[in-house]
């Protein structure tokens, strides 16, 4: 199991998780940051801090948002597991899913 983040994220990308997260999972995509799930250590650290709520366990995504679980594993097919998102820095490029979303209002 892991934390995904979902649709509240997208062209917001407030980073408040970056700064909590013990292990440097969270990785910077165009459009909004994405939860690597084999790095995650499901410590829970990120979620309180989103200020839009973005953040959830797996098993707790509301409905509406289940296709952002897909969204952060997908993401991670071709940059693989780089072991910590602070020496990549922004990643040029989103999830299809997200990609596809028309500019969201915050």
């Amino acid at each position: 199991m892991t934390y995904i983040i979902a649709l509240p994220c997208v062209d917001l990308k407030d980073k408040a998780c970056i700064d909590e997260c013990p292990v440097d999972c969270i990785y910077e995509g165009e459009r909004m940051l994405y939860i690597h799930p084999d790095e995650c250590v499901d410590c829970g650290a990120c979620e309180p801090v989103c200020p839009v709520e973005a953040i959830y366990y797996e098993d707790d995504t509301p409905e509406q948002w289940s296709e952002y679980y897909r969204a952060n594993v997908e993401f991670f097919d071709e940059v693989g597991s780089p072991g910590g998102a602070a020496k990549v820095g922004l990643i040029p490029k989103d999830h299809e899913i997200v990609a596809a979303l028309p500019p969201q209002q915050q």
